[in-house]
């Protein structure tokens, strides 16, 4: 079984180094890395510390505003995705990236496995926030990380297909907690693990110290 992966953003190859592990041996994973981030601390660092295999295509689209970098994504998403010929599609989170690779595969008539489906901010204002919604709503099959996530996508009508598997980013905390932690002799230590990233969340100090 064919399937190819989109990633593009720093989040996406956290979540692709576990999926990546499943696929050992099992399925013919194809990955294309769009470039969305690609600075080294946002991109390669991933690959090389975690020991990922080198995206197959590297399309290096970099930044720009949402429409061009998503009409630019999609057309190379497109040339690959017939080249390939895949049996489906995995979209991981809510990024331009994800958005592209959702409506590629959508117009080609291919399955679209969506990770991370069902997260919702409710603030419109948040561009992920578009991405995901339209993601779930194209998707054949989706993967959510909570029932919460599950209780979101039935509000909005969208009940087949959908299976509650966990946070496949945990599996990477797990995975580091073995691999990491444990060989530098601090397993015994008590440590929170967190990301707090929103600018509307680290740059006001009561808000950052609300949620922290």
């Amino acid at each position: 079984m064919k399937i190819i992966a989109i990633v593009g953003a720093r989040p996406q190859f956290i979540k692709h180094f576990s999926f990546e592990k499943a696929c050992k041996n099992k399925i013919d994973l194809i990955t294309i890395h769009t470039g969305q981030h690609y600075d080294a601390n946002m991109s390669d660092i991933f690959f090389h510390q975690l020991g990922m295999n080198k995206p197959n295509y590297m399309l290096n689209i970099g930044s720009g505003k949402h429409g061009e970098q998503t009409a630019r994504m999609m057309i190379e998403i497109e040339n690959i995705v017939e080249d390939e010929n895949p049996e489906g599609i995995v979209i991981y989170g809510d990024t331009n990236s994800s958005l592209s690779g959702a409506l590629v595969a959508a117009k080609l008539s291919l399955p679209i496995f969506h990770i991370e489906a069902g997260l919702r901010s409710f603030n419109r204002e948040m561009p992920e926030e578009i991405n995901r919604v339209l993601v779930d709503h194209l998707s054949s099959i989706l993967f959510t990380p909570s029932n919460l996530a599950l209780i979101n996508l039935g509000k909005e009508g969208i009940f087949d297909g959908v299976h509650t598997v966990g946070d496949i980013m945990k599996d990477l905390v797990l995975y580091a907690q073995k691999e990491y932690l444990m060989n530098q002799k601090v397993a015994d230590e008590k440590y929170y693990y967190v990301t707090i990233h929103r600018p509307y969340n680290t740059d006001d100090p009561q808000r950052l110290g609300y949620v922290l």
